[in-house]
């Protein structure tokens, strides 16, 4: 029995030998192919760049919903500068209509028997007469053609009138709806220069910064919006303005 064992052992050990001498296949654990290092390196390359793929993939859809929450937001902001807008206009029509009627009830007694000049048109109107006629032209009567040359009056009779900020600023805009981005210019730069305290001033330095973008002078326009959102931070004018700042390519 013993001889039996030492005779099968003896022809084991060659053979267990060979098998420690030859190599292991390398085997691909995670599907179990058999395969060579190159085979190994090129699969785990595949992974890595479909993953990279995925990774940028990923990354375009993220910048295209990021381009569309800022297309929102800015839209959002232009709504709620109109809606500011409109609610500025209301009180100011409120604050004017109260001028109005304070001017109109301190004003003395017109002498009837004194003379009067010959003068037709609203040159023969007072201050507050000669700008209410200005404003109804737009407000009442939409004659918006005819309302340039009102305000062009008033601002030239009553340069120092506490309408003439607002007068000014009319007039600009009546202008630059018309095109004449030239005189409208004018008239708001009169607004920013001269009138440092007008709640019309934020809006002015907006309008010159569009009125310079028509004129392809980027650098102005971006100037004058970088001025309202500096001076006027809080502001809706600010808002538009760092949306045109935000769309001017360099």
């Amino acid at each position: 029995m013993k001889i039996r064992l030492i005779a099968a052992a003896t022809l084991l050990l060659p053979l267990c030998a060979a098998t420690a001498a030859t190599p292991a296949p390398v085997q691909d654990l995670g599907t179990g192919v058999v395969g060579s290092d190159s085979d190994r390196i090129a699969r785990l390359e595949r992974i890595i760049k479909a993953r990279q793929q995925a990774e940028i993939d990923m990354q375009q859809r993220l910048d295209a919903l990021q381009q569309e929450v800022l297309d929102l937001r800015g839209s959002t902001e232009q709504q709620n500068y109109q809606i500011n807008q409109m609610l500025q206009r209301q009180r100011q029509l409120y604050d004017e209509i109260g001028k109005l009627s304070s001017q109109q009830t301190s004003s003395p007694a017109v002498n009837n028997t004194a003379p009067q000049a010959a003068v037709s048109g609203s040159s023969s109107l007072s201050e507050t007469d000669s700008y209410q006629h200005a404003v109804d032209l737009v407000l009442k009567e939409r004659q918006y053609d005819a309302a340039i040359p009102a305000f062009k009056e008033f601002i030239s009779q009553y340069p120092n009138s506490g309408f003439a900020d607002n007068a000014n600023y009319w007039l600009g805009q009546l202008l630059y709806n018309k095109g004449d981005y030239v005189q409208a210019k004018t008239a708001f730069e009169n607004v920013v220069n001269n009138f440092k305290a007008s709640g019309k001033r934020p809006d002015s330095l907006v309008k010159l910064g569009l009125i310079a973008e028509k004129s392809n002078d980027k650098a102005a326009a971006k100037s004058r919006y970088q001025q309202v959102v500096k001076e006027y931070a809080n502001s809706a004018a600010a808002s538009i303005a760092k949306q045109q700042l935000a769309a001017i390519k360099p």
